[in-house]
């Protein structure tokens, strides 16, 4: 089983938003970043663990956890003219972008990004790194553990 941190911006797709669909369940359509989309092709399998952050809001931070839901299929946004992720070079025979199902598990309480930061056990995290701007990244199983059993609250 791997883990990931995968980012969603909380006015578009937040974690109660997750809760709230049919089963607990959604795609996570919409990345359009090569490594992104690499790690969900490539990576991510089913029953993987998921820290589901809320970025590019007043407090960003982990909101809750989810699981992989799906193997990666072809996001169907890609070729809906009408979506704000259309691809014009994609198409049905050669996908560009791909997407996996993600799976309510539970909503906790905020860990901000700056409580993040306060652990030295956190200071390798991909998503503290300088520059790191990637909506999905890898998360190591010590990384999830000390997250899990010190720092995520129930809601």
């Amino acid at each position: 089983m791997r883990y990931w941190l995968m980012k969603s911006e909380p006015d578009e797709f937040s974690i109660d938003d997750l809760a709230r669909s049919p089963g607990g369940k959604a795609p996570w359509t919409g990345v359009r970043n090569y490594q992104a989309r690499n790690f969900m092709r490539d990576d991510m399998r089913t029953g993987d663990g998921v820290l589901f952050y809320h970025s590019s809001c007043p407090e960003p931070g982990i909101a809750g956890i989810a699981k992989v839901a799906s193997p990666a299929y072809p996001d169907k946004s890609q070729f809906d003219k009408k979506s704000d992720y259309y691809d014009p070079t994609a198409t049905r025979a050669a996908p560009r972008w791909v997407n996996v199902d993600v799976k309510f598990v539970r909503k906790t309480g905020l860990v901000s990004l700056a409580e993040l930061r306060r652990h030295p056990e956190l200071a390798k995290m991909r998503l503290l790194q300088r520059g790191n701007r990637l909506s999905i990244t890898p998360v190591e199983l010590a990384e999830w553990a000390f997250i899990t059993e010190h720092l995520l609250k129930r809601a």
